[in-house]
């Protein structure tokens, strides 16, 4: 049933008054001297205060609930102070009659200018309320949007019920427009390629479905390889070139949403004019995606064997380091005896020979290393990966062909 959007506690809230603010209290409640020349005409006191209760709840809520006697406190008290009358008089309002509450708002709705709900302003509400299930398909929400198109046209509110059957009917008709948008791009050929997707692919051991939804878990060239047999295969669909601009953007993305949600076996329950709305947006939305994962997946890869490289030089930086600590040692050693004039030139590599010892000049020698590079062997090391991205950038060009043939426009990264 439509009444299920919200529970009995809901719907009770919905048909009776609500809580009041200070803002709404003075905004919707405060009497100009043509509302006090209209409501003196009930007479009756109670009549008075309970037309006026209906007066100024009709702008406030968009209809006025059966308990008028009900009004906020607050509410009463303000109309009452401003009308000379006792709060307490509001309580035989309508107790004689039970037609007093119903002429008194036709005649509330007359001077104020507001219509009832007749065939109309329903039949504008229905199209406005089709308009809105284009884009959005929460039931609560049209419901709401549904009430405040009522107030700003100055339509009293129908029954929830009958309301919330409104917002189901719109729904309905959302579902049978949207089909009717791109019933075009559903041919023979198309709409059994929709329906394979829904089949386990003995290779794949799932469905295309799912191959689309699963995501890489980790930046590789076997990652950036399965997105690009995924765009292969998109392309194949002609994904890419799906135009769905006949939906409104708010419809496709949430098609595409109720499309990764469902299981396969969820969605072939569906009706077909149902299902394919739902498999033409998330295949038009996996190119997109797909294609945006290729580029990031690729350079995650190229950026991590960077970050590798680094660490790598990090450390080799370090235990250069020392090394370097012990030849400045053994250098300290050296100098006192070359720098000593007292020493004959003929003694000194006698003299270093036996106080140095020729073990440690000979391991000095052996680990003598090589100047390094301005970059300190950055790209040496990095050069280290190059079968590893190399992978990558086989794939990555394989990827950019593919998406060129496709008319897609990748980013350039501008320095």
């Amino acid at each position: 049933m439509a009444t299920r959007v919200f529970s009995d506690e809901e719907l009770e809230a919905l048909r009776s008054f609500p809580s009041i603010g200070k803002d709404e209290l003075i905004r919707y409640f405060t009497l100009t001297l043509a509302d006090e020349a209209f409501l003196r005409k009930f007479l009756r006191p109670q009549t008075v205060l309970g037309a006026a209760v209906q007066l100024c709840t009709l702008p406030w809520l968009g209809f006025v609930p059966d308990g008028v006697s009900s009004a906020p406190l607050a509410a009463v008290g303000r109309l009452a102070r401003q009308l000379g009358l006792p709060v307490e008089v509001l309580r035989g309002y309508g107790v004689s009659r039970e037609q007093t509450r119903t002429d008194h708002l036709r005649q509330v709705a007359k001077y104020l200018g507001w219509r009832p709900a007749k065939s109309l302003a329903l039949k504008e509400l229905d199209e406005f309320l089709l308009a809105r299930a284009m884009e959005h398909d929460s039931p609560s929400l049209l419901f709401r949007l549904g009430c405040e198109y009522l107030r700003s046209a100055k339509v009293i509110r129908p029954g929830v019920v009958m309301l919330l059957e409104k917002v189901s009917t719109a729904r309905q008709a959302a579902e049978r427009e949207t089909h009717a948008r791109v019933a075009h791009l559903l041919t023979g050929e198309g709409a059994l390629g929709l329906d394979n997707l829904l089949v386990v692919d003995p290779a794949l051991r799932s469905t295309r479905l799912h191959w689309l939804g699963t995501g890489p878990v980790q930046a590789s060239p076997n990652s950036v390889g399965g997105e690009v047999e995924k765009l292969v295969f998109l392309r194949g669909l002609e994904a890419h070139s799906l135009d769905l601009s006949a939906l409104p953007a708010e419809r496709r993305r949430h098609l595409a949403q109720i499309g990764r949600r469902l299981t396969a076996q969820a969605l072939e329950r569906r009706e077909a004019n149902r299902r394919h709305p739902i498999l033409l947006t998330l295949l038009a939305q996996s190119a997109v995606d797909v294609l945006d994962s290729v580029v990031q997946l690729f350079d995650q890869t190229l950026s991590g064997s960077e970050s590798r490289a680094r660490i790598k030089l990090r450390d080799a930086l370090a235990e250069r380091a020392k090394l370097s600590e012990d030849r400045l040692t053994l250098l300290d050693e050296i100098l006192p005896v070359l720098a000593d004039a007292g020493i004959p030139d003929e003694a000194v590599g006698t003299l270093l020979r036996g106080k140095i010892g020729m073990s440690r000049l000979i391991a000095a020698n052996v680990g003598a290393t090589v100047r390094l590079p301005r970059d300190h062997g950055h790209l040496r090391l990095l050069e280290g990966s190059y079968t590893y991205i190399r992978q990558c950038n086989w794939l990555g060009l394989w990827g950019w062909w593919v998406c060129r043939a496709a008319g897609w426009r990748l980013p350039v990264s501008r320095r």
